[in-house]
């Protein structure tokens, strides 16, 4: 896969009405999925998954898969939120972007 990528996309994922106050088999689910979608990079943090990718096609399958996958673990109801930076001007990575917020922090 290219690293580098235009569309970095946060994403978190919510079982509704599982039963239990844990959620992370049902991440681990979404997770999964994501290593089935070509062209796909993500970073598991706390509380989400940051996506990317060259296009935003591959943000939404992703998002898809994540869906039916934890919808495939008996959950009857799934909440998503989504937030995408779609940055056509320079091709930036989940790394490159990071690097720009620590050069400013050492700036006094």
């Amino acid at each position: 896969m290219d690293k580098n990528h235009s569309v970095i996309a946060e994403f978190s994922i919510l079982p509704v009405g599982s039963g239990e106050t844990s959620v992370s088999r049902y991440v681990a689910a979404a997770v999964n999925a994501f290593k089935n979608v070509k062209g796909l990079g993500f970073e598991v943090t706390p509380m989400g998954t940051v996506l990317a990718a060259n296009n935003l096609d591959t943000i939404f399958e992703a998002v898809r898969q994540a869906h039916e996958a934890v919808m495939a673990k008996g959950v009857k109801r799934v909440v998503s939120t989504l937030r995408i930076d779609d940055r056509r001007d320079k091709v930036r990575t989940m790394d490159d972007k990071v690097k720009a917020v620590e050069q400013y922090m050492k700036e006094p």
